[in-house]
């Protein structure tokens, strides 16, 4: 099983022909609240001794496709038709979606994986915030990265307090342009957008 999220690695055709028989779950957030969880998280790598990331100039790179994983939008729209062709074994879920309603998405992803919680098991629920959890308070990720730095405030529309109205416009219209026809659709949780709906 691979659990990604949509700033992953993985474009979806390699870990589907490689892994045919996986279940895979993809984890996406709408490309503004990414982009700034981004930002966010590279500017806490950083060595101290380099100069920040400036918003404006991070920006205008993740908007012409430069990212470190390949366009960001490639990738998502990747996984998106792939769990349109095969919602056996690829499960595509939205972090605002899990946010609203754990609970139920959280049963979906058991029967997905066939493992459903028993009745006893939904009574006496099963979330709690992997922030929360020991083992992501201590201790350093393969890559060498401190858990810790793995998490934030988790909140969605929190990049309407970073983002300036111009770069909203202009992320609007690229969201618009790129998902148009593929079905996806993105509310962005903020009075000063509007929801991008796809047809």
């Amino acid at each position: 099983m691979f659990v990604l999220m949509s700033q992953g690695f993985f474009p979806p055709t390699f870990l589907v022909l490689l892994y045919s028989n996986s279940k895979i779950i993809y984890i996406c957030r709408n490309p503004m609240d990414m982009f700034i969880s981004l930002w966010l998280f590279t500017a806490k790598l950083r060595d101290n001794n380099l100069e920040s990331l400036l918003l404006d100039e991070v920006f205008d790179q993740i908007f012409h496709g430069i990212y470190a994983n390949g366009p960001f939008f490639d990738h998502v729209l990747g996984y998106w038709k792939a769990s349109q062709e095969n919602p056996i074994n690829i499960l595509f879920l939205k972090y605002k979606d899990l946010k609203k309603d754990i609970n139920t998405h959280l049963q979906n992803l058991a029967i997905f994986l066939g493992v459903p919680f028993t009745y006893d098991g939904k009574k006496q629920g099963v979330v709690k915030k992997l922030k929360e959890v020991e083992v992501n308070k201590k201790g350093i990720h393969i890559s060498g990265v401190p858990h810790k730095t793995l998490f934030r405030k988790g909140e969605t529309g929190d990049w309407s307090n970073y983002l300036t109205p111009s770069m909203v416009e202009r992320l609007e219209k690229l969201i618009q342009q790129k998902l148009d026809n593929s079905g996806l659709a993105f509310k962005l949780s903020s009075r000063t957008s509007k929801d991008i709906v796809s047809a």
